[in-house]
């Protein structure tokens, strides 16, 4: 790394095959008059409701198994399924949308890539309304169809599991989403995406894996947030005093997590502060 460093401060020019996308501004009001910003939202807004209405549908699915005592293990999608539900349509909509939004489907994504200038303070705080409006939506859409289900299976609310304390569910949501909001990172980086390029599904094939990992790891404390807009929408709509309680976890511990994930892989990996160091002591010689 710090020979990389040398080299480009040393000769003046990158030798690089690459090139990183200039910092987004902080505040960009001319974001409120371009039709890209809309269309954005719109589809941030859609991604996260298709995302909450097949994933709930999941969850309360495999709750009437469980609730039922079917002998049957096949009979049912089980742990596997859900966590399988999550990051594959995490996969599909991250692949439909990266071209148009990015594919954020998530505040603390979002929350992530704004701490690394990668979209503006408007354009995070617009993704994650849409966000938040599109998960309660889902939710909505599944209680309308399904009502009596919905009631009866808790709703697909988070909450967190009986003999693990706060702190380990905050734990447990910060390092879910490290892990989640790292792999973006790392699959949208735009070093990998120039030497990967023959990959056309590289990035979403791994955020949607990182988030069936976590699933698998975390559904039995947490039943796995990472995501503050899918913990709000059942919430919302089930509005259960223990859901309620326990919300702050799903919010604060992606938050945290966004933000350490955003911090290792910006100034560690990437070496941004040193490599801005490294040009001021250059420009200060000359």
């Amino acid at each position: 790394m710090a020979k990389d460093i040398e080299t480009e401060v040393q000769s003046g020019l990158p030798h690089k095959d690459y090139h990183d996308p200039p910092a987004a501004a902080f505040y960009d009001p001319a974001e409120l008059r371009k039709w890209s910003f809309y269309r954005a939202l719109i589809a941030e807004f859609v991604a996260t409701l298709l995302f909450l209405y097949v994933t709930i549908l999941t969850v309360i699915g495999y709750n009437h198994q469980t609730a039922t005592g079917s002998p049957d293990l096949c009979n049912g999608v089980g742990v596997l399924g859900i966590a399988w539900a999550f990051g594959g349509m995490i996969f599909v909509l991250v692949y439909c949308t990266a071209g148009i939004s990015g594919g954020h489907i998530n505040p603390a994504v979002t929350f992530g890539l704004f701490l690394a200038r990668k979209v503006s303070l408007i354009r995070a705080v617009g993704y994650m309304v849409a966000q938040v409006l599109g998960a309660i939506s889902g939710v909505g859409l599944v209680k309308a169809l399904q009502k009596s289900y919905y009631n009866r299976y808790n709703g697909g609310v988070n909450m967190l599991a009986d003999g693990y304390s706060k702190g380990t569910g905050l734990g447990a949501e910060i390092i879910g989403t490290f892990i989640l909001v790292y792999t973006v990172f790392s699959a949208t980086d735009p070093k990998r995406v120039a030497r990967d390029s023959h990959v056309p599904v590289l990035a979403p094939l791994p955020i949607g894996f990182a988030v069936f990992i976590v699933h698998l790891a975390t559904i039995p404390i947490t039943g796995t947030g990472i995501n503050p807009a899918r913990s709000l929408g059942p919430a919302v709509i089930f509005n259960n005093e223990k859901a309620w309680d326990d919300q702050w976890i799903f919010w604060v511990g992606p938050f945290i997590g966004a933000a350490i994930a955003a911090f290792y892989h910006q100034s560690v990996l990437r070496a941004q502060a040193a490599k801005a160091l490294g040009s001021f002591r250059s420009s200060s010689n000359l």
